[in-house]
């Protein structure tokens, strides 16, 4: 079994943020799959299931997201998984909006879910990086994460969201080597186009 963590803030505050799109990808997959997603375990809202024909558990931490390591190391000892079990999904400055890659291991980049991830759990779990864009000059990240996306981007987010799901489907039945050469030789939409947002507060 695979543990499917998107990362995110609880509340309904910050479930448009660009922050959440990790819950996004997970509530996707739910979605997609007819998964109950919503039971409370050890600090988490989890839901069990089969995804093209793959057992999955569909985790959204419920701690801030800088204490997002200590749920997902509380349900790998519970269901005795180890960290090559696990995928993460978050947003990544790094990417322009709208692209999804794939990657295993590395460094936490600034993201504070990652940060404490790694800490918890190590490094070497699998990540699908889901392009936000970096903001505009003068916009601090941290302000930049927590803020609602903007219309174009909404407009967008729907397939970005699609994609991002596709390819943590793509990890579970084919594997992560097969997954990465298909997602991250696709090139971006519109051709890299940098992200939609407005220049100033959305």
């Amino acid at each position: 079994m695979h543990l499917v963590v998107g990362l995110g803030n609880p509340g309904r505050r910050y479930a448009s943020t660009r922050h959440n799109v990790g819950f996004h990808v997970v509530e996707r997959l739910a979605e997609r799959w007819g998964i109950q997603a919503d039971g409370k375990e050890l600090g988490s809202l989890v839901g069990h299931g089969s995804i093209r024909h793959q057992r999955a558990a569909l985790v959204r931490p419920q701690s801030w997201m800088n204490l997002s390591g200590q749920p997902v190391v509380s349900l790998l000892g519970y269901y005795k998984r180890g960290i090559g079990d696990v995928i993460v999904v978050h947003d990544e400055l790094e990417l322009p909006f709208g692209q999804v890659r794939l990657k295993v291991g590395g460094g936490h980049g600034g993201h504070n879910g990652l940060r404490d991830l790694i800490k918890h759990i190590g490094r070497d779990f699998v990540r699908v990086r889901v392009g936000i864009g970096r903001p505009p000059e003068g916009w601090d990240p941290a302000d930049f994460v927590l803020a609602k996306w903007t219309e174009p981007e909404a407009s967008a987010l729907p397939g970005l969201v699609d994609t991002a799901a596709d390819a943590v489907e793509e990890i579970l039945v084919s594997g992560i080597t097969a997954a990465t050469n298909r997602f991250n030789a696709q090139a971006p939409p519109g051709g890299g186009a940098p992200s939609p947002y407005h220049q100033g507060a959305p």
